[in-house]
């Protein structure tokens, strides 16, 4: 096991499950990072995904489905061509993502191919150059158990019901939950 800090810590547990968001560059104001620095780890994430839910301020440029059904391109490519990842959940919300898996690779890797590569296909969409799409930072957590892995499943997938979005987790068409009702 690893670990690495930027602005955040991040574990390194190998093949245990990891559960990663990362958000758009700009998407949350800058009164939420203070609350966020004096508060646990936890209740930081709560806070800042509380206020990412209520998307009312900065982009949500995810909101398009034609750049949302990027994400979801590329985090099923990830898993499926690249082999950086055994993908359990996933969802894009309007400005940012949830996923849980089983990492294949070092989590640096798998975030910058993602966030690299749908940064890239987003802002030629938008027609934007040279402006950060993504967050540099993402939030990582270590899964420990069976129970807390069941337990973020349903979050990242209940997370557009809790937003107001849809009533039904499969009705949210960029997650796991849509793509399991389909198959």
């Amino acid at each position: 096991m690893t670990f690495t800090r930027r602005h955040a810590p991040h574990w390194d547990p190998g093949a245990a499950p990891l559960f990663i968001t990362w958000r758009l560059f700009g998407s949350l104001p800058g009164a939420v990072p203070q609350e966020v620095k004096r508060v646990s780890a936890g209740r930081a994430f709560v806070v800042a995904d509380r206020e990412l839910d209520r998307a009312a301020s900065g982009p949500v440029w995810l909101k398009d489905p034609v750049i949302a059904q990027c994400v979801v391109d590329a985090l099923r490519y990830g898993e499926s061509h690249l082999k950086l990842y055994k993908l359990e959940a996933f969802v894009v919300m309007a400005n940012h993502v949830h996923v849980l898996l089983y990492p294949d690779a070092a989590l640096p890797r798998i975030t910058k191919a993602i966030k690299n590569f749908t940064a890239r296909q987003a802002n030629a969409i938008l027609r934007r150059t040279g402006r950060p799409f993504w967050q540099q930072e993402s939030f990582d957590h270590w899964v420990r158990n069976e129970k807390e892995f069941s337990r973020i499943v349903n979050y990242i997938e209940a997370n557009p019901v809790a937003a107001g979005l849809v009533r039904n987790p499969e009705d949210w068409p960029w997650s796991s939950a849509a793509a399991r009702s389909v198959g």
